[in-house]
């Protein structure tokens, strides 16, 4: 009777993988269950768990529906095509119109049974549709290229495109109006080209680095610098001066560092900020543009690399009313991406949100973010005070450094409020550790922490070159794998194809997530170490990051030297 109830709700593709012995029964039922919560279609669940390759869902879909399978990755796409439907029906539907014949629009769907895509498609056009049946991991990585392309490509602008970029400052009100030789026309079109290419290439950082006898730029991907270019050193002035007024810095003044902001309009929906900050050196100013996109808060939980366990964490203490969250980890460790994503995910009409940030980097629509300006008085301790006067609910500090800060933020999570902030230290435990060295008494961390967050950011390996590599058992053992991680163990390389960069390709968080337990409350009390801490959260079962490290290498995500890098002891 279970088996006739189970088969009613799946659909003729859920079936097919029954009968091929791709799928139990219940794990089909399970699998459309899932799917159905996530709001996800029934083929992108199926792939994105890793529950049956892509290439094996489209065969038994061909030879169930009739279809043939056709290579995505075997044809040029019309990028002509793919803009006569909106993006959001693309993605909505995970469905991509490939070409026209006539009045008839052939259609890429990774689920021949995805009717009401070809039919929202059809009415959209006016035009009939057909199905084309290609594999779900191929069909995501088209739809993404092509809805990069048909956002007015950056790639695509030419040498006449450099001199017209709408580029505009934070605070156009402060413009230097002076006529200067910083806009010759080579410098502009450079430095623009500088900016497009870091966009291009995904860098996080430009660095312009002027020494006495060259001149250096480099880029920042995947959290490693490589040069890209050497200008002749007697543009370093003029380099440097451009910039400053695209930025509505002072020119003038180059003995002490600014801050400044420049946004760079690209299309009418896509814009990216860039951060500004010099800083006087021995021969000429060196500037770093850390580029901010703020897209990257709006990639949900799930494209952070947190384990399950870990994400349920992170949800579970979201989800309560008051207490502190605390994110740590070095510069560039993705901090703020954790905490906006949390705050996305609370950013609802009924709550109010404030945020105090030196300067706010992602910039989200019904979330109140004040920048800090410590020279008018505006400190993170001012900012926290005149936000419990505004009828908070959620509160994100952008750093604790002082104990005022620490000791309003603290009384705040006591108060029914939600406290959310970051603090620069090596791990979960010693982030305690670094609240009673700032002078919070351990009963107030004990009764307003909720969850710690440390984090690091390891490259990525590229899936189309990695490969297997021989390690030794003793060495496994030595990196700190068990015994029962051995068996079936398969750790992978990088090598470096056209696709990466020496062998990555994006990056994947390692994280130590870390609730406060009565117990380890109970240690606060005390007055323990960091040691000690850390003694404890292994008792209850909670990695550290190299546990967390490994556990990645395991999942052929990265690479063992790579960890190496990110959490050396």
């Amino acid at each position: 009777m279970a088996s006739t109830n189970i088969r009613i709700n799946l659909s003729g593709l859920a079936r097919k993988l029954i009968n091929d012995g791709l799928f139990t029964e219940e794990a089909a039922l399970k699998a459309t269950e899932s799917a159905q919560k996530e709001k996800l279609p029934f083929v992108t669940y199926v792939v994105n768990k890793k529950l049956i390759g892509a290439k094996d869902l489209a065969m038994a879909a061909s030879h169930e529906f009739g279809v043939p399978v056709f290579d995505l990755d075997a044809m040029e796409l019309d990028n002509d095509v793919t803009k006569m439907v909106d993006e959001k029906l693309i993605r909505a539907h995970h469905a991509l119109p490939l070409f026209k014949r006539g009045n008839r629009m052939f259609v890429a769907v990774s689920d021949p049974t995805n009717l009401v895509a070809l039919d929202e498609i059809r009415f959209h056009l006016s035009a009939h549709t057909e199905a084309v049946l290609v594999e779900e991991d191929k069909l995501t990585r088209t739809i993404d290229k092509a809805m990069a392309a048909n956002d007015t490509s950056m790639s695509d602008l030419g040498d006449a495109d450099l001199d017209d970029l709408d580029i505009s400052a934070e605070d156009e009100t402060e413009a230097d109006t002076k006529d200067t030789d910083v806009d010759d026309a080579p410098v502009v079109r450079f430095v623009n080209k500088i900016l497009l290419d870091a966009i291009n290439k995904g860098a996080s950082d430009i660095h312009f680095e002027p020494y006495e006898k060259r001149y250096r730029i480099r880029l920042r991907q995947d959290g490693m610098l490589s040069e890209v270019a050497s200008p002749p050193i007697q543009l370093a002035t003029k380099i440097s001066a451009r910039i400053k007024v695209m930025s509505r810095l002072d020119i003038s003044e180059k003995r002490v560092p600014q801050d400044g902001r420049i946004k760079l309009t690209l299309s009418k929906n896509k814009a990216i900020d860039f951060r500004v900050s010099t800083c006087p050196t021995l021969f000429g100013e060196k500037i770093v543009m850390r580029i901010l996109d703020p897209a990257s808060a709006k990639l949900g939980i799930d494209a952070l690399g947190y384990e399950p366990e870990q994400k349920q964490l992170y949800m579970d203490n979201l989800a309560k009313p008051y207490g502190m969250i605390l994110v740590t980890g070095p510069t560039g460790s993705g901090k703020t991406v954790s905490l906006y994503t949390g705050l996305n995910i609370l950013n609802t009409p009924d709550v109010n949100i404030s945020t105090a940030e030196d300067p706010a980097e992602i910039n989200l629509e019904g979330i109140n973010q004040v920048n800090v300006n410590p020279k008018v008085g505006l400190t993170f301790a001012a900012a926290l005070k005149a936000f419990l006067r505004q009828d908070p609910d959620i509160i994100m500090v952008g750093e604790i450094r002082d104990i005022e800060t620490a000791e309003i933020a603290v009384k705040a999570a006591q108060t029914g409020h939600m406290v959310m902030s970051t603090l620069h230290t090596n791990d979960a435990p010693q982030t305690i550790a670094r609240l009673m060295n700032i002078g919070v008494p351990p009963y107030n961390i004990a009764s307003a922490l909720n969850l710690i967050i440390a984090q690091r950011l390891a490259r990525r390996l590229c899936n189309q070159c990695k490969s297997l590599e021989d390690i030794p058992r003793e060495a496994l053992l030595m990196e700190g794998f068990s015994e029962e991680d051995l068996p079936g163990l398969k750790v992978y390389k990088a090598v470096g194809c056209d696709q990466c960069t020496n062998g990555y390709k994006g990056r994947v968080g390692i994280y130590q997530v870390m609730p406060i337990s009565e117990d380890m409350g109970k240690l606060i009390m005390k007055g323990a170490t960091a040691y000690e801490m850390a003694d404890q959260a292994q008792k209850e079962g909670i990695p550290d990051l190299r546990q967390s490290a490994l556990k990645k290498v395991k999942d052929g995500f990265t690479s063992l030297e790579e960890i190496n890098r990110v959490t050396k002891d």
